[in-house]
């Protein structure tokens, strides 16, 4: 995909924000995650954005295995 749909990545109160606000958005913001999800994401791992979710360590490890994965 050259360019994202960001009305399928984000719930409808963040399609028209910028990129840099939804990066600073509580991770509910995200399609698929609830608000109770997100809590549970900010008790557990200490996750509260998006930007949060995505600098976490364990999901920059799980798409670095996944890439090798894929390449071998």
């Amino acid at each position: 995909m050259s360019m994202m749909q960001i009305d399928k990545a984000v719930v409808k109160a963040y399609e028209e924000k910028s990129f840099k606000e939804i990066a600073e958005a509580p991770v509910w913001a995200l399609s698929g995650i609830s608000e109770a999800g997100a809590e549970k994401l900010k008790e557990f791992l200490g996750v509260k954005t998006v930007r949060d979710l995505a600098n976490l360590k364990y999901f920059r490890w799980a798409q670095a295995i996944t890439t090798f994965a894929d390449l071998t």
